[in-house]
């Protein structure tokens, strides 16, 4: 039987979580979460299904997955990416890595998944498919017209097409018609079957990652090399392209927790004070009274304050972006 090996990508600064989630410490490693980071979760929640771990991450962060899965216990190989070149690189490594016949289970490590035998229904499904040659990607049901996910448009576990994230109009639509699913970034398929349909739809990438992985060093990877390979994420450089593809209609709760709207439901659902206009504080017990504002978030940092209405969250990015224009040291 394949060996399955839980992947785990940790690229991304969480730029709609600022001024929470930092370069020296973004979203995923965040112990906000009952205690918990979100990348700690994400590695015992695959323990179950998974023989191996491979953690794919930068040399800014690598640090931090090394410490909270030392911790844990978990033998893992760590590849350190000397720049970040998308996802299609990145999952490239983990598969150059791997036997040809191992099926790997691919998750970002800043999610939230709830109903675990809804997951695991979920994920047997996909290593089946995977087995039989398939590239699986999970899709979930959506329960509101989320403009900050891409969207599948599937018929049972037939894809008919990937959308980007739509508008609210657009997304009201999706939803309408039913036969939508949020997109969630995870995806499982044999090592061998994703480097095949990579080197046949995208030989740039597929050539330069694999130079760049013949001459790691313990896993770490040469950064001249690394500039060398192409930044594409892999929905546009396989999942859009590929015959292979199948799609796990998932029915666990799922978010990607990207932004303060999805933090917000998180932190509430789990018991966080919210007050009777719905206006809630993060990241102090100081006392904080809003007058005049309902469903405000006001989230307090040592250096950066945000307060921002809910339905606003998207935006934070326009701040970081402004923030990363004039080089400031408030994204450190």
């Amino acid at each position: 039987m394949s060996k399955v090996t839980h992947v785990i990508l940790t690229g991304g600064v969480g730029s709609r979580l600022w001024p929470l989630s930092r370069k020296s410490r973004p979203k995923q490693y965040l112990a906000i979460f009952g205690g918990k980071s979100l990348f700690e979760m994400t590695a015992e929640r695959n323990n179950a299904f998974a023989s191996n771990v491979i953690v794919v991450g930068s040399r800014d962060n690598c640090h931090l997955s090394k410490e909270i899965l030392n911790a844990c216990n978990v033998n893992y190989l760590d590849i350190v990416e000397a720049v970040p070149r998308n996802t299609a690189a990145a999952i490239a490594f983990a598969a150059f890595a791997s036997q040809p016949d191992d099926v790997l289970i691919v998750t970002p490590s800043d999610h939230i998944i709830e109903g675990d035998a809804e997951y695991k229904k979920a994920i047997d499904e996909a290593v089946e498919k995977a087995s039989n040659g398939f590239i699986v990607t999970f899709g979930v049901q959506p329960t509101k017209p989320e403009t900050g996910y891409g969207y599948i448009e599937h018929k049972g576990d037939e894809v008919v097409s990937f959308r980007e994230k739509p508008n609210q109009v657009t997304a009201q639509e999706f939803i309408d018609r039913g036969n939508f699913l949020w997109n969630s970034g995870m995806f499982c398929f044999k090592a061998s079957v994703l480097l095949d349909e990579l080197k046949a739809f995208q030989p740039d990438v597929y050539a330069a990652a694999l130079t760049a992985w013949e001459q790691n060093d313990n896993g770490r990877l040469d950064e001249e090399l690394s500039l060398k390979i192409p930044s594409i994420s892999i929905d546009y450089a396989v999942m859009e392209r590929s015959k292979k593809i199948k799609v796990v209609p998932a029915t666990f709760k799922w978010s990607d927790l990207g932004s303060f709207d999805s933090v917000y439901e998180y932190l509430h659902k789990m018991g966080h004070k919210v007050d009777e206009f719905g206006n809630m504080v993060i990241g102090t017990d100081n006392y904080t009274a809003f007058l005049g504002l309902e469903n405000t978030i006001f989230v307090h940092t040592a250096t950066a304050n945000l307060i921002l209405h809910k339905d606003h969250s998207q935006e934070v990015k326009n701040v970081y972006s402004q923030l990363e224009k004039a080089n400031s040291t408030l994204l450190d």
